[in-house]
């Protein structure tokens, strides 16, 4: 008899129709978009820092966007998922704005540095309630839309746990960033969000996906003759 716990993390061997649960480099590789995908993701930016420091506000803001647009188009142009792309798109596209609008380059980081803080909260706040966010994630994008892991004490704690240490993780960063943010600190705050985007996404990303492989793959105590 399969467990809740087997299922929330691999489908049941004995069906055709269930597909393997990923390997941790797959599962990875989807959520972050592959090097390709980083890379493209982290280009408007650095296009914004750098022609920013050069010339002026409202140039950099329209090299960004313009970048941001053609990465985009190539994606669309050679059928490739643009999922990546698009976000990264319209994260630059909001910040572009605000920053055009009010003329401080500071406010480009803006939308970044208030979804941060907000999603900084809603995982912590789901961890209290007991209804961990990663956990509800893990079951959108791994798990098949199954959500067993929540009859299971163990996941449900090991899922909390990961979920607290996501929600500490991206306060910390985003507090760095508001803090140089009204600090005026303007191509130091790009460089943190360079430093601070990828780099602990993917380190949270990988510590999750061994975490729950390892919890899912314990071995289940063999019940006592009789029990």
């Amino acid at each position: 008899m399969t467990t809740g716990q087997d299922r929330a993390a691999q489908p049941d061997t004995g069906s055709e129709d269930d597909e393997r649960l990923p390997t941790i480099a797959e599962q990875m590789a989807d959520q972050l978009g592959g090097w390709r995908g980083l890379v493209e993701s982290s280009i408007p930016v650095v296009v914004f820092v750098l022609a920013n420091i050069i010339g002026e506000l409202r140039p950099a803001v329209i090299a960004s966007v313009a970048v941001a647009v053609l990465i985009a188009g190539l994606r669309l142009a050679q059928r490739r998922p643009i999922r990546h792309a698009v976000n990264g798109l319209f994260g630059v596209g909001v910040g572009a704005a605000i920053a055009w609008r009010t003329g401080d380059e500071r406010d480009f980081y803006l939308p970044g540095i208030l979804y941060g803080i907000g999603y900084g909260v809603a995982l912590l706040i789901s961890a209290a309630i007991r209804q961990p966010l990663v956990g509800w994630i893990w079951s959108v994008l791994v798990a098949k839309g199954r959500s067993e892991w929540r009859t299971d004490p163990k996941l449900v704690r090991t899922f909390t746990q990961l979920t607290v240490l996501w929600g500490v993780v991206w306060l910390a960063k985003v507090g760095v960033q508001a803090g140089l943010y009204l600090a005026h600190q303007d191509t130091a705050l790009g460089v943190a969000r360079l430093a601070l985007g990828y780099p602990p996404y993917a380190l949270l990303l990988l510590i999750t996906v061994w975490t729950v492989r390892r919890v899912t793959r314990e071995p289940q105590p063999t019940p006592l003759p009789g029990a």
